[in-house]
């Protein structure tokens, strides 16, 4: 995640010392995390940070999460839903390619048209709306906005603010939409005996991983890198991989602080002009996924909660912390097609975002 620029005087939290910052921002996690297990919501590990980072950054906290723990928890995730998926990601991608192709073809031409749409009204200046609705790779769209002329702080904020409305619908999806009265509740053992030949496999891998990520220069290295080592070791080799409880809600809070922590109260004043039209756009595009999902449980036979995180746009590591935390999701599946369009993006995004934006010159 790109971290923005806090523009502005200290005040509240900014007023305070850095490690201050940091006590009330563990301490309220810790709280609405509780707070939001207790009513059974999917990924509240995530989505308790997460609600605390953002109102630590309106507030003006200047205290970010380190690169190095932000890349580590993107690795245990790697490591998480690699240890998840089975040989059928491989079976569901040549078996349903054409619905594959289908479904990320149309994610990708209706965030192509809201920003055609969004930069032609000129609900946002120049080409703006073109990068910033753009499902998945934020990062890479946010650098090449600033290349093209947009406003990188406005295309940040979209795409920020996508993944967390995102975040926020897929863990509601989960809790609300699915029936669960029959299924038992999972307590986690937080503190488990640690296994050494798992445990050291998995620290092995998730550097690795992530150092191989780093220099084949992968999209979301530390994800990705770690994600495609540890899977091949895994599936093809049966190697065991351990993460710890208390491992998984480190990282979930550092993922939830991370994305928190860019909204600042100089990006929200920046973009809160045109904030009703942005989330119209992103709530448009989370529809058109919701339906795109509603004909995937006709097509095959899939839940409507697993086809609905299969595709949601964006904010991969985060649909993959809700998935692996339902327990009647197909992971598989789910990483099968969110994988897929997140490489397609990567590939094909910024060309496509380019040539949307020559025609509106």
């Amino acid at each position: 995640m790109d971290t923005l620029p806090n523009a502005g005087p200290k005040s509240r939290l900014g007023a305070l010392a850095k490690w201050a910052q940091w006590a009330i921002i563990i301490i309220a996690s810790v709280l609405a995390a509780v707070l939001l297990h207790a009513i059974h919501l999917p990924a509240a590990l995530l989505i308790g940070p997460l609600i605390v980072g953002i109102l630590a950054g309106v507030n003006n906290a200047n205290v970010r999460v380190p690169t190095l723990a932000f890349a580590m928890s993107q690795a245990a995730i790697g490591c998480l839903i690699a240890s998840s998926v089975s040989l059928d990601i491989f079976a569901t991608l040549i078996d349903e390619w054409p619905l594959v192709v289908v479904v990320v073809a149309s994610t990708i031409a209706a965030s192509s048209l809201l920003g055609w749409l969004i930069s032609r009204y000129e609900v946002l200046p120049g080409t703006t709306g073109v990068w910033g609705a753009a499902p998945g790779a934020a990062t890479p769209m946010v650098l090449m906005a600033g290349a093209f002329g947009a406003d990188q702080r406005l295309v940040a904020f979209m795409q920020y603010l996508r993944v967390i409305i995102v975040t926020f619908a897929a863990a509601l999806v989960a809790r609300f939409w699915v029936d669960t009265s029959t299924a038992a509740p999972i307590e986690p053992d937080w503190f488990p005996a640690l296994d050494p030949v798992a445990f050291g496999a998995t620290i092995v891998l998730a550097t690795t991983g992530a150092l191989l990520g780093r220099l084949l220069r992968f999209p979301a290295p530390y994800f990705l890198g770690v994600f495609l080592l540890a899977g091949m070791a895994h599936l093809g080799f049966d190697v065991p991989l351990q993460l710890p409880e208390w491992l998984l809600a480190i990282s979930y809070a550092v993922i939830g602080w991370t994305i928190g922590l860019n909204f600042t109260m100089p990006i929200l004043r920046h973009g809160a002009r045109a904030l009703p039209q942005i989330v119209g756009s992103i709530l448009a595009l989370v529809a058109f996924c919701g339906f795109l999902a509603w004909i995937i449980t006709l097509v095959l036979d899939v839940d409507p909660l697993t086809a609905y995180l299969a595709t949601s746009p964006g904010g991969m590591d985060s649909i993959a912390i809700i998935a692996a935390a339902s327990n009647r999701v197909d992971i598989s599946f789910v990483m099968a097609l969110q994988a897929a369009r997140f490489l397609v993006v990567l590939l094909i995004g910024p060309s496509i975002a380019r040539a949307v934006a020559r025609s509106l010159r």
